[in-house]
């Protein structure tokens, strides 16, 4: 998560070699990292939101669950917190982002 995707799309594209795909995400840009036509990481744009609760540019890793908004409502039954909440990412999945008890954030996908 990045607050500006231009500027990473041309870090990342000169520094590794990665291509880059844009999807139609309304609601949120979202970038598809490529090596040839294969599909390697993705990148979004940090919402002001976030930035203004002191959350910093990052990179995050995934948890593969078998249901996201399953795995979101037990999340939130047992005490964790919901950053971002469950959705699409056109042709690749779906995602969430939240928090432990303590305050650690996972993401799932």
């Amino acid at each position: 998560m990045i607050p500006d995707m231009d500027a990473a799309v041309a870090f990342y594209g000169d520094v590794v070699g990665w291509g880059a795909q844009k999807l139609d995400m309304p609601e949120m840009p979202y970038t598809l990292f490529t090596t040839g036509a294969d599909p390697i990481a993705g990148l979004m744009t940090l919402p002001q939101e976030l930035r203004d609760r002191g959350v910093p540019p990052h990179w995050t890793g995934y948890v593969h669950v078998d249901d996201v908004d399953a795995a979101v409502a037990k999340a939130k039954a047992l005490g964790g917190a919901l950053h971002i909440e469950p959705r699409d990412i056109p042709g690749v999945g779906r995602f969430a982002v939240i928090g432990d008890p303590q305050g650690a954030v996972i993401s799932l996908f």
